[in-house]
């Protein structure tokens, strides 16, 4: 993978702007991490003719219909709204077409039948959280946390048939903190995805942006265009595919913490699925969410998955080589709270 800078191009502000106002982009996406972009893609002037998200669904204890974040950032802001329960629907297809979209844009929606993203003349770019081609998939910020991974980033890139295997545009590192939870980083990672993603469009709205395949290997640097295209080339810069990282959707089997693991593993567990899913264990006859924790390495004397206490500041896991101290949990039934006072209320 290759990460590089945009090259930059002397353009008359007033001409440039008129470009970005007369390009038009539909949008595609569902959750918050989607609106930061399409919030950017706005303010920075470009022409969205309509916005595509999940159709509004049942939700909480009324089952009152739930509209993504997405389509109410869109109805705030008085855009057009598509909400197919099927992609391939020739009436949707028929009013996506209507839109005469230049391009289209995909951040954190779900995958496009190749008549979708082949539609507009400027194709289809997307907004992934990693730097590809490491961490293809549904989850990926949650799996660079898991595998204990000290950077990760977020990429730009131009779909194609296979899911996020497209060629790469631009590439923006980050660093992922000791302690950082996937909630936290994903923060984070939603305001520099969507600048990466303004200057994306800017770059091919200007002409000054080429595409690279991820079959070359990133430098340790940021590089230019040219030097980037100049490197692919080099048949030594080809990925080991076989040693590329994957980042499936998250399970409930993936969850529940195996106690036979080391203290590292299961504390990357807890901070890449917390806040949401989050990891959990069995206390007594009910679930514990844990939400953050510390690790404490050293010879456990009990057995893997057994807890210790003091039944007043701190509750602690044995595991193969250590503890996990937990700090933030929720068990069963109950609110999600400290663990000071989980202990003055549980009962052992």
């Amino acid at each position: 993978m290759i990460q590089y800078q945009l090259k930059s191009k002397q353009t008359e502000p007033t001409t440039f702007n008129m470009a970005l106002s007369l390009s038009r982009i539909v949008f595609m996406g569902t959750p918050e991490f989607a609106v930061e972009s399409l919030d950017a893609m706005i303010k920075a002037g470009f022409g969205i003719v309509g916005v595509v998200t999940a159709p509004d669904k049942p939700a909480g204890r009324g089952m009152k219909m739930n509209e993504s974040a997405v389509k109410k950032y869109a109805l705030k802001n008085g855009l057009k709204i598509l909400q197919p329960e099927k992609l391939k629907n020739e009436q949707f297809l028929s009013e996506l077409r209507s839109l005469n979209a230049d391009l289209q844009v995909v951040v954190a929606f779900r995958m496009l039948p190749e008549v979708v993203w082949n539609m507009p003349p400027k194709g289809t770019i997307n907004l992934h959280a990693s730097l590809l081609p490491q961490y293809r998939g549904a989850a990926p910020i949650n799996w660079a946390i898991i595998n204990g991974e000290k950077e990760t980033g977020v990429t730009t890139f131009k779909l194609q048939q296979e899911i996020d295997t497209g060629n790469i545009l631009l590439q923006e590192k980050i660093e992922i903190g000791d302690d950082e939870t996937a909630g936290e980083l994903h923060d984070r990672m939603k305001e520099i995805g969507a600048r990466l993603l303004v200057d994306t469009v800017k770059g091919l709205v200007e002409g000054t942006l080429q595409e690279s395949p991820q079959s070359a290997i990133s430098n340790p640097h940021p590089v230019t265009i040219d030097s980037a295209i100049e490197s692919s080339a080099n048949s030594s810069l080809i990925t080991d595919y076989s040693l590329l990282k994957h980042a499936p959707k998250i399970t409930t089997q993936t969850c529940q913490i195996d106690w036979l693991r080391s203290a590292d593993e299961i504390y990357n567990l807890i901070r890449g699925l917390s806040p949401y899913p989050a990891a959990f264990t069995e206390l007594g006859d009910k679930t514990l969410k844990i939400f953050r924790s510390d690790k404490e390495h050293a010879p456990p004397t009990s057995r893997p998955g057994r807890w210790e206490t003091d039944r007043k500041t701190w509750l602690k896991f044995a595991c193969t080589d250590g503890y996990i101290h937990v700090k933030d949990i929720q068990l069963e039934g109950k609110k999600r709270m400290g663990v000071e006072d989980f202990l003055r209320g549980y009962r052992f």
